[in-house]
């Protein structure tokens, strides 16, 4: 028991922690997180920190999810209903977390509740440092008691962020709230919203289900100054296609679609690539008030079949000719998925070999344009299409 005090060190024992350290001496941690048999697809979903920030309620949470039904993105695949920061503002005399009682009157259970008759499914945020990043409580000295409160609310995903966290380890505080959730005795999806800092690819797929790659997006097409852009996230992801599978993805951040600071096609390559990217496909829209286009790239089934692929390989870039460039995922069928993306001011022509796609070059292959749900005909060799500036062409090859 002492070697395992000192490896809690940083914070107190009390009696969840006691209980908890208990549960762990009695039964072995699997060695991945991955092995939780959770997110075997990217997890989909929506997530209130890109358009709604602070200004979380119980309402909203419950609109949310009302939507998510109303608006055909729970039949598209999305289920997770995800309360981001600022929900919390302290904690009990005995160590508990306390949420809003203005914003959230009927408490969290009630509104887990509420998500779960919709037929969906319930996720919340903390923070690995004393402080969230919206300066709330953070877990820091919690996780176990955290977790378990947790559980017993209904949680099923947990946003775990990285501010206030100090000198910390980042795979050791990550790792103690995967021993913590598992202690818990409920199945929650574990992200990890490190940044990227520390590099978590490189150990993360012992730790959580997903972890972020990079800063938080920004919902513009290549914003100036120090801001995260679609495209420079996207230069990002570039390498890190070996780390992902099935249990375990790299995540580029949630989704800006329809959030204003992108026109209709830029969505739509944002989209397009991160369905490519097997990136977390984690909606940050108002849900209620979207439009018609917005709607449809969300709701693509085609697009998004590429993206919950059994197969689990990410995406990679196979060709960038200056502002013209080819990503192409292989599929469990054997078939590609194929994005031909045009970063420039005009419309040109881009095309990809089957070479490129690791075919023989004499193969006649069906190509599908998964954004106009139309079969183009058999093909042999390479498929060409002119792209629309800061747009793309979405196509499945398949033998």
């Amino acid at each position: 028991m002492q070697r395992f005090v000192n490896r809690l060190g940083w914070y107190r024992l009390g009696s969840y922690c006691l209980a908890a350290a208990c549960s762990i001496l009695l039964s072995a941690l699997p060695s991945h997180a991955s092995d939780n048999g959770l997110a075997l697809t990217p997890p989909m979903g929506w997530n209130s920190w890109n358009k709604f920030g602070c200004n979380v309620s119980e309402d909203l949470i419950k609109g949310a999810a009302d939507a998510m039904v109303s608006s055909g993105m729970k039949e598209a695949g999305y289920e997770y209903v995800v309360i981001d920061d600022c929900w919390q503002v302290s904690r009990d005399a005995s160590g508990n977390i306390v949420a809003d009682a203005q914003r959230f009157p009927a408490g969290i259970k009630a509104l887990a509740d509420y998500v779960h008759a919709k037929g969906l499914k319930f996720g919340i945020y903390s923070d690995a440092g004393v402080k969230t990043c919206a300066g709330r409580p953070g877990s820091a000295g919690h996780e176990y008691q955290d977790a378990l409160q947790y559980a017993a609310w209904g949680v099923d995903y947990l946003k775990y962020d990285w501010c206030h966290t100090g000198k910390a380890n980042a795979e050791w505080a990550y790792g103690t709230m995967r021993d913590a959730l598992k202690a818990s005795g409920r199945p929650i999806v574990f992200s990890l919203c490190e940044w990227g800092t520390a590099k978590p690819w490189l150990w993360a797929k012992d730790v959580g289900n997903l972890w972020r790659t990079t800063g938080d997006i920004s919902d513009c097409w290549d914003c100036k100054k120090d801001a995260l852009s679609f495209v420079k996230i996207v230069d990002l992801q570039d390498g890190l296609e070996t780390y992902a599978g099935p249990g375990h993805w790299n995540d580029p951040d949630m989704l800006e679609v329809g959030n204003g600071g992108m026109t209709t096609t830029e969505y739509r390559s944002h989209f397009s690539l991160w369905c490519l990217l097997a990136a977390p496909l984690i909606a940050g829209n108002d849900l209620k008030n979207m439009s018609a286009e917005i709607k449809e790239i969300l709701t693509n089934k085609e697009v998004i079949a590429v993206d919950q692929d059994a197969l689990g390989i990410q995406g990679r870039r196979v060709r960038k000719d200056g502002d013209t460039e080819v990503w192409a995922r292989q599929l469990k069928d054997g078939s590609r998925a194929v994005v031909l993306f045009n970063r420039g001011a005009d419309e040109t022509q881009i095309s990809v070999s089957w070479e490129e796609l690791g075919y023989p070059a004499h193969l006649s292959a069906g190509v599908r344009d998964l954004w106009m749900k139309k079969d183009l005909g058999k093909f042999a060799g390479t498929y060409g299409a002119k792209v629309s500036s800061h747009g793309v062409v979405m196509i499945k090859v398949a033998p």
